[in-house]
């Protein structure tokens, strides 16, 4: 008859936790990488610390100040993604002005021009329709100069009626056109950016418009590049109207 032991068999290894790993083997873990969470300052936010006062009514104010700081490391982290992002898509827009820029500067005439307008400018800008708008001629050169099927014919003033006497380029989250400005795809477009057109003293004033049926445009966005490309969309105009007359 086998005798029964007072004392139980003591395990030298704990009893590992619900995921397999014990809690002194996570302890060992870390005492020998002290660095473990230098780059892993995400973790900290989400482990629980002690405090070290106990009580109601009782705020410990080293906890306190410590959870304020992760939170504002993420904030930071946060903001830092944003700017990266930000930055990205001002850069993809950047080269895609350049390349329109490219496109309209190798036209040869007028014609050209209003294909490149109407063909390629909206793929290169990733939009979905680009249209220019003249109004009556003030000066020797006829606005049909100017004009064709792929260019809008506007009254007197209109251009100061659609951005306003004072403003250069508009940008509109939404837009209702009866087909003054977009023409046939006026149903199409959502938002849009119109930039003001002064090709010359003689040459009649006018708009360029980008339209999206996203939402592409709105206010508080940068204006740069879209005025930049309206000055050298200036320039040709300019450039071939006076060869052609």
């Amino acid at each position: 008859m086998k005798r029964k032991t007072k004392n139980p068999v003591v395990d030298d290894n704990p009893a590992p936790t619900d995921e397999g790993v014990s809690a002194d083997a996570v302890a060992d873990f870390l005492r020998q990488h002290p660095d473990f969470f230098t780059d892993r300052l995400d973790l900290l936010s989400e482990m629980a610390a002690p405090s070290r006062w106990t009580g109601d009514g009782i705020v410990d104010m080293q906890l306190f100040l410590a959870e304020r700081r992760l939170g504002e490391i993420d904030d930071l982290r946060n903001c830092a993604q944003e700017v990266i992002e930000t930055s990205r898509t001002n850069m993809s827009v950047q080269t895609r002005t350049h390349a329109s820029v490219l496109a309209l500067l190798a036209v040869g005439d007028l014609d050209q021009l209003l294909r490149v307008v109407s063909d390629d400018l909206p793929l290169l800008l990733d939009v979905d329709v680009v249209t220019l708008g003249f109004e009556p001629s003030a000066g020797p050169v006829p606005v049909a100069a100017v004009f064709s099927t792929a260019a809008h014919r506007i009254g007197k003033g209109a251009v100061d009626e659609l951005l306003g006497a004072d403003n250069n380029v508009r940008l509109l989250r939404e837009i209702k056109d009866d087909g003054t400005i977009f023409g046939s795809a006026s149903g199409l477009v959502r938002s849009a950016a119109l930039a003001r057109l002064r090709p010359g003293p003689e040459i009649p004033a006018g708009f360029m418009a980008l339209g999206s049926r996203g939402a592409a445009f709105g206010p508080g966005q940068g204006t740069e590049l879209i005025g930049f490309l309206a000055r050298v969309m200036e320039a040709c105009i300019f450039r071939l109207v006076e060869h052609e007359s």
